[in-house]
């Protein structure tokens, strides 16, 4: 007894008592807050400090640096050489005192922005937190900053939605704030801000939207402004319908906040319940000459990528687009040297199996007219379109050797076809047909194989579904259709790349001075012909370039080369798309009226304009200096589809059954009726004025049908009529 006395008196320390224990959660729970509140308390002094210590070290950046890196700069596929500068916000911009901005249109822009700009200290705390939220969240991007903020993002910081440039744009905002006047702020902020159509500040929004100086705008024309830049392509009534009905509901509950801060009366507001006058957009500034028609395209496809106007007007883009400058030039002077006076044209050459624009000409000078030749105008195909009914002759297995009725003219479902000259040619196999350009013998196998065939080829190859006059009537062969020169260029170089067809495209990649933006072109490909099927058509479209061809000429580039010339009834529209195995180009002109529909190009004037002068010409003057130094390669071996279907004419069937030797010749004449079925060489080409092997070649064919203008508006739709000779 004694001894457990003892035991528990050790136990207790001498008091007698047990120490309490604790059980469950207060176990952990009282020293973590003990601990955590000592780490939270050393947290925020050292948090503190880290704020001090971030605010006098942050220094305010000079504004002009960025700004000369808030210019997009496009360069050519070396991504070194300079084509052009997107500069509008350098250009455009013209500082102006605040002094010379009407009160109540300073006014707008507070009600819009920052209704207590004059009694914050530079930041929005409610703002912030929504900012940080969205953040983290990765959700829309929501409203909320002070002018101050907005005018440090703008024009000090990137755009960036991350934690660490909100921070600094709040420590920036704050030191602004004690340091600048709120009147300098705001100066500085309606000189810098982006009001969209190209203008950056408010003196150049004035201009653009409303054709005056900014000391002369109202104050309906301010709150249009201040509505404006919040998100101009969505609030620009030139963007349609939607925009407008944006504009007019944000542009009221700008006055209505005006009107609630007492900067402007209820009768005052009551005066403007209806929009201003805003002038309609101009093109946007995309440089002069040739290269401006690239650098339109180059915007359309960066905004097609997700980035706005402001975005490539101020965000330091960096652009490499697809386009080689040995290659632009040729394309360039090889259009000027050529090109009669009032005829206009369009060239492209797209990289086979990639789709990249290697050279475009749209135009003379982009300042001077924004329609593009080549991406906008629409002419009529004709025979350019022939090649497009050999993909699909092949595709459905009728060889290159079959024979058809060359002979003009001929009559199809109460349609008279003839061909140019009004020649005949006899029988003649796809080949020479492609050479010559033979109307009736085209004609002859779409209705062998069906126009739905030829119109579905193509498509497939790349012109678009919804090419005016791109139907399904038996003439659809003989190119009534009217697509864009690169869409011609594309369908070609689908041949060129055997079968592979790719989307044209002008932008390789894009970096950002401004931002971590990143943009890699990845080609946008698809097998739309078996290999054998375009070898095939390859082959036949050699024989345009051999003798007797409608472009022997371009023998002269001592490589191999496939195309075809293209001539409309009465010159309306003039082709010429070949390529070698490394480039596919294709060449379109037309001479505009007055009102922009295709007129005739005469011998009067002083030029013979076929598919095969002009437009060949230009071919050979561009390939000629971009091929140089490239090495020469095959095209791929003809793969002879169908040609076991093909029946081969003999001269021994007949006589060796039924005579001896000695009397072969004897029955030549008895066997009339089998020669004129299965006829030998001999007897089938007897009547030698219409051989193929000895008609001189003739100049394009030319089809006449109703021809779409090339302008907007497109016109009626063409509607095929009986064909006829040139």
């Amino acid at each position: 007894m004694r001894a457990a006395q003892l035991a528990a008196s050790k136990r207790g320390k001498g008091t007698g008592k047990r120490k309490p224990q604790r059980t469950g959660w207060r176990r952990w729970a009282i020293p973590t807050l003990k601990w955590g509140s000592l780490a939270f308390l050393a947290l925020l002094v050292i948090g503190g400090a880290g704020v001090v210590w971030a605010y006098n070290t942050t220094s305010i950046p000079q504004p002009n640096d960025l700004a000369n890196a808030q210019t997009s700069i496009v360069y050519y596929a070396d991504g070194k050489t300079e084509m052009a500068r997107f500069s509008v916000t350098e250009g455009n911009r013209e500082s102006v005192p605040l002094s010379k901005v009407p009160k109540d249109v300073q006014e707008a822009h507070l009600a819009a922005e920052d209704r207590s700009f004059y009694t914050n200290n530079g930041i929005s705390i409610p703002g912030i937190l929504r900012a940080v939220k969205t953040s983290v969240t990765g959700e829309n991007q929501v409203g909320g900053s002070t002018i101050t903020q907005q005018y440090v993002k703008n024009y000090f910081l990137t755009q960036d939605r991350t934690i660490s440039r909100k921070a600094k744009e709040i420590l920036i905002s704050v030191k602004i704030d004690s340091q600048m006047s709120k009147d300098q702020i705001l100066e500085n902020y309606l000189n810098t801000i982006y009001y969209g159509r190209g203008a950056s500040g408010i003196q150049s929004a004035a201009r653009t939207y409303f054709g005056k100086d900014v000391s002369k705008l109202s104050v309906g024309e301010g709150a249009v402004l201040a509505s404006m830049m919040n998100a101009p392509e969505m609030y620009d009534p030139a963007n349609g319908a939607k925009a407008q009905q944006n504009l007019e509901n944000r542009y009221s509950w700008v006055l209505d906040g005006m009107v609630s801060q007492g900067w402007i009366s209820p009768t005052e507001r009551a005066k403007w319940t209806k929009l201003p006058k805003i002038l309609p957009r101009k093109a946007a500034s995309q440089g002069s000459g040739p290269t401006g028609y690239i650098t339109a395209e180059v915007r359309k496809e960066l905004k097609a990528q997700g980035l706005s106007e402001k975005d490539i007007d101020q965000g330091g883009l960096r652009i490499t687009t697809t386009i080689d400058k040995k290659a632009q030039d040729a394309a360039i002077k090889a259009m000027k040297d050529n090109l009669p006076d009032k005829v206009h044209g369009g060239l492209v050459a797209i990289k086979p199996g990639d789709g990249a624009v290697v050279a475009m000409y749209g135009g003379a000078d982009y300042a001077k007219s924004q329609w593009n030749t080549s991406t906008q105008a629409i002419l009529q195909a004709g025979s350019n379109f022939k090649p497009l009914a050999v993909l699909a002759a092949v595709r459905d297995g009728i060889s290159t050797k079959t024979q058809f009725d060359g002979d003009s003219p001929q009559k199809f479902q109460d349609v008279t076809i003839n061909n140019f000259g009004h020649r005949s040619y006899g029988k003649v196999d796809i080949r020479r047909m492609i050479g010559r350009s033979i109307n009736t013998a085209f004609v002859a196998l779409n209705e062998k194989m069906g126009p739905a065939k030829t119109k579905q080829a193509a498509i497939d190859a790349g012109i678009p579904a919804n090419t005016s006059g791109l139907g399904t009537d038996l003439t659809n062969v003989l190119g009534t259709s009217s697509p864009h020169v690169i869409d011609m260029a594309s369908a070609y170089s689908t041949i060129a790349s055997q079968g592979t067809r790719s989307k044209p495209y002008f932008v390789r990649k894009v970096t950002a001075t401004t931002s971590d933006f990143t943009y890699e072109a990845k080609p946008q490909t698809k097998r739309a012909f078996d290999k054998d099927v375009t070898a095939d058509t390859t082959d036949a479209l050699t024989y345009t370039v051999k003798p007797g061809g409608t472009a022997t000429k371009l023998q002269g580039l001592n490589r191999p080369v496939a195309g075809k010339t293209g001539t409309s009834e009465e010159n309306r529209s003039i082709w010429f798309s070949g390529f070698v195995p490394q480039l596919a180009v294709s060449i379109g002109m037309y001479k505009p009226d007055a009102n922009g529909n295709p007129t005739t190009m005469t011998d009067s004037e002083g030029y013979n304009l076929t598919g095969g002068t002009i437009p060949a010409d230009i071919f050979m003057e561009f390939m000629q200096p971009v091929l140089q130094g490239v090495e020469p390669l095959p095209f791929p071996a003809r793969a002879g589809v169908g040609d076991s279907r093909v029946q081969t004419p003999t001269t021994t069937q007949a006589p060796t059954t039924t005579v001896a030797p000695t009397t072969t010749e004897a029955p030549t004449t008895t066997q009339a009726p089998t020669t004129t079925t299965q006829a030998p060489p001999t007897t089938t080409q007897a009547p030698t004025t219409t051989s193929p092997s000895s008609t001189p070649a003739p100049s394009p064919t030319k089809t006449k049908i109703t021809i779409l203008p090339p302008g907007p508006g497109g016109g009626p739709k063409p509607s095929t009529t009986t064909t006829k000779g040139g």
